[in-house]
Order: structure tokens, then C-alpha cells, then sequence
């Protein structure tokens, strides 16, 4: 292993806590140290940058023995939600079900539904102490060529993984209808994007329709994670090319498999992509022995032996999918219903995975 400074200075830390997002811990912390055994005393919080989604706190607990422990607590947003959406009841349970049959789930520790404890439902989960590859790897650390080539390997290997996991086995056949998940994914992102449409992005027509006349006949249902990339990932300190964690189970369900690689796919931005490419870049995959898209599609379905003639329509609907997605958070600022100006420009970010999805479509991307 080749770092330029000790893995362990870069393990991940959670900062200071937003204004407005407070804990309160008169109400919260009898209600932990009751349902949580070990936690003595009052512990420090603090908050995980984004949030954006839901909010993720680290409570440090120190203890008498001078043994520390801390706990990662998960609440949704404030204000009013969609319908289906921060479900923390879900989320808990999914993963309290998954974790002996996927090890790289948390352990679920506690569950509330009662939201007068802090204003809202939460559950609380052990601790991952590793390091998560952002947009770029932390400060004063590096791997070389090959290490990187063997962390992209792995954690594509955890990603097949959870999809072979035997999710009846599991008892988690209940999460969601699975037959005719291509369909249902086709037909609801369409709609949230025609939905969200402003006056200053494509209809997209060509495309929607594309995917509606390409969908494969057939469908593999398996548990798919549905936003599985390396910024949520913990990867041990001590080895970092091997992954101890993955992360942000919200959008977990039955789904299909080769659509759940299509959005990790949307999201892999490699080193010889152009420069508005590069600028929307959230994980380390233009290091000098990360895959190519078109690598890690070989490598996939050569390790799960799927047989798969083109793979255009699942890199289309992840594209797609991201659009929408990308939309329906301009909509909010072309409404004026944010006035975040990071939102402002999102638009032309939706025309610019449309014509991906155009050049996807006709085998040049």
C-alpha cells in the first residue's frame, strides 16, 4: 500500500452542526441511554456535511473507563416531506433485516418514532471508522495505480454482492412489488421530469420515448441499493482498498439489477470526460487506475455472467433518471421556493445529460 501519509489521518469526521438542526439533548439523550446500553454521561454531537436529504449526527459518549463510544444518529429533513420519503422506520429495518447476510450494512442499535424525543422520527446505528472517498481522497493521502484498480474492483465486488444476496431468505420480499420494476422506474421518472419541466429545458421526447420502446423484455429482482458510490463507502484505514461500509440505504428496494449499475454509472465521471463533465465530479473515479464506464460494465457482467447485448438503455435511464432528479431541484429554485444559488444554473446541466443520453443512445458515449 502506497500513501503519502498514515490512513488513519484520514479517517472520516463529522463537523459542527448547522444552525437550526440542533439536537436537543434534555429530550433525546435519557431516551438513548435507555434504549442504548454502554452510554453514560452527555455526549458531544456533531453533523456530517450535506444533509440536503436526511441529517446524520455523530454522538461521542465518554465513558468512565475511558473506553469512547460513539453512535450515528439519522433523522429526516424539517418541513413537509413527499409522501414515502425520509422513511426512517423503513431505512431501520431494512438494514436491521440485511445486516446478517450483507456485512457491510451498520448495525441498527435503536429506533423512535416518538418525534417529540427531537421533532421528528430517528434511529440510531453503529459507528464506521473509515475512510470515505469524496470527490477527492482526504488531505495528505493517496493510493498508487494499482491499489486504486483493487479499490474499484472491490467495490464493485460489494455491489454484486447485494445482488445476490437471497432477499427471501432475508425476509425482505415485502420492501416492494419487484416484478415490473422496469417499467414502473420508466414511467415514474418521465413523469417527475415532465412534472418538474421549466420553459428552459428540453421536452426530451426523443428519449422518454426511446426508453419506453427499448425496455428489455425481461428483468432480474434482486435488492438494489440505488445510489451506490464511492462517497457512500467507508473504506478501512488500515487497508484502504478494502471496503468495511456501505452507506444511505434510503433508496434501497427490489429492483433490477443492471438499472441499479445504470445509476452508479450516471454518477462516473472518468478522466477523459470534458470539462462540465468534470465540474459535476462527487467521487475519486478519474484516478490514474480507476475503471471506465465501459470497463466496469465488462467487469460486472462478467463477474455475474448476465448476458446483456446492449447495454445503452440501462446507461440512458441512469442518465435520465439524474436529469430528473437534477430538475425537480431547479424547479424548486425556478419557483423561488429556495434561493440557494448553487441551484441556479442546474438547468443547463439538465441539457447537457439529455444530449449524454442522445449520444448513449447512438453508441458514442
Amino acid at each position: 500500500m502506497s500513501t503519502t501519509a498514515s490512513a488513519q489521518g484520514a479517517i472520516d469526521q463529522a463537523g459542527s452542526v448547522r444552525q437550526g438542526e440542533e439536537l436537543n439533548l434534555e429530550t433525546l439523550n435519557p431516551w438513548l441511554t435507555k434504549h442504548i446500553s454502554g452510554l453514560t454521561g452527555q455526549p458531544k454531537v456533531t453533523q456530517y456535511a450535506g444533509g440536503a436529504s436526511n441529517w446524520t449526527y455523530c454522538l461521542a459518549y465518554s465513558n468512565p473507563g475511558g473506553i469512547d463510544t460513539e453512535v450515528i444518529l439519522r433523522r429526516g429533513p424539517a418541513g413537509t416531506k413527499a409522501k414515502g420519503a425520509h422513511d426512517m422506520g423503513r431505512e431501520y429495518r431494512l438494514q436491521a433485516a440485511l445486516k446478517p447476510v450483507y456485512h457491510y450494512v451498520p448495525e441498527m442499535l435503536a429506533h423512535c418514532e416518538d418525534e417529540s424525543v427531537i421533532g421528528a422520527e430517528f434511529y440510531v446505528m453503529q459507528k464506521f471508522n473509515g475512510i470515505i472517498p469524496r470527490k477527492n481522497l482526504p488531505r495528505n493521502f493517496s493510493l498508487n495505480v494499482a491499489d486504486t484498480r483493487q479499490l474499484c474492483e472491490n467495490a464493485l465486488d460489494s455491489l454484486i454482492e447485494l445482488h445476490k444476496v437471497d432477499y427471501q431468505a432475508a425476509q425482505l420480499s415485502h420492501i416492494a412489488k419487484g416484478s415490473g420494476y422496469t417499467k414502473r422506474q420508466i414511467d415514474g421518472w418521465i413523469g417527475r421530469y415532465q412534472k418538474a419541466r421549466t420553459w428552459n429545458v428540453p421536452k426530451a421526447n426523443y428519449v422518454s420515448d426511446w426508453l419506453r420502446d427499448n425496455m428489455p423484455a425481461d428483468e432480474h429482482i434482486c435488492l438494489t441499493h440505488n445510489d451506490f458510490r464511492f462517497d457512500n463507502l467507508v473504506l478501512d484505514a488500515q487497508s484502504p482498498t478494502e471496503i468495511i461500509g456501505v452507506l444511505d440505504w434510503e433508496l434501497a428496494t427490489l429492483g433490477d439489477p443492471l438499472m441499479d449499475l445504470g445509476n452508479s454509472l450516471a454518477y462516473w465521471v472518468q478522466a477523459d470526460d470534458d470539462k462540465l463533465a468534470k465540474s459535476t465530479r462527487r467521487q475519486p473515479t478519474h484516478l490514474p487506475g480507476m475503471f471506465t464506464r465501459r470497463e466496469v460494465i465488462d467487469y460486472y457482467l462478467d463477474k455475474t455472467g448476465f448476458n446483456v447485448d446492449n447495454f445503452a438503455f440501462y446507461e440512458v435511464y441512469g442518465l435520465y433518471r439524474l436529469a430528473a432528479i437534477a430538475q425537480q431541484i431547479y424547479y424548486r429554485y425556478h419557483h423561488k421556493q429556495t434561493n440557494n444559488p448553487a441551484f441556479k444554473n442546474i438547468w443547463f446541466f439538465v441539457h447537457y445529460l439529455m444530449w449524454q443520453c442522445r449520444k448513449a443512445i447512438k453508441g458514442k458515449r
